[in-house]
């Protein structure tokens, strides 16, 4: 088994309004990264989604099944809308264990207006992963440790394929092989 970089627990909540390329791409970044991923679906109280959480859910099982990273885990009992939740929660899980919120560097601006954020910062470093379009900007980075966070950017390169532009402009090849049956059955973001 190969040693990690980093030695705490990845938790990626997403919306994962579809699970994209992209979302593959970063679960395996991060598997190579940390001894342990964990993600799931989540809602997040600042968009409008265009599947249910349910549906949401299974299309990224059904992703993260078919990646079969032994270090990798969809845990959908630590999704909430808040933060805050998520971590008491995987702190009653994993409890002793040091744990990274990962976030796409699009969030560093608002994260500073997150419900009890200052209460997040003390039950997780924040590791930022950078997204095409959404520099990693040191003004963002520095508000959050004056709030008393331990930010992180993490060394990642991941493919612009966000959910968001399957919706306004459907792209096949940002979707993962192994949600493609799914999203047709069900016709999902249009695809039939």
């Amino acid at each position: 088994m190969k040693k990690s970089t980093y030695s705490c627990i990845a938790l990626l909540g997403t919306s994962a309004d579809p699970p994209t390329t992209g979302h593959k791409a970063l679960l395996i970044g991060l598997s190579n990264l940390f001894p342990k991923v964990a993600t799931w679906a989540s809602n997040n109280p600042g968009k409008e989604h265009k599947a249910s959480l349910n549906q949401r859910h299974e299309l990224l099982n059904t992703l993260v099944e078919t990646m079969g990273l032994p270090n990798l885990e969809l845990r959908q009992d630590l999704s909430s809308q808040w933060a805050l939740m998520t971590l008491e929660q995987a702190k009653a899980y994993w409890p002793g264990k040091r744990l990274m919120l990962i976030i796409g560097s699009d969030l560093l601006k608002p994260l500073p207006t997150w419900f009890e954020v200052k209460k997040v910062l003390t039950k997780a470093r924040i590791g930022v992963v950078p997204r095409k379009g959404w520099p990693i900007n040191n003004i963002e980075l520095n508000i959050i440790r004056k709030m008393g966070g331990k930010v992180t950017v993490l060394p990642l390169d991941i493919p612009a394929a966000a959910s968001s532009s399957i919706h306004t402009n459907l792209n096949p090849s940002y979707i993962p092989k192994a949600i493609l049956p799914i999203l047709k059955e069900k016709n999902l973001y249009g695809i039939s």
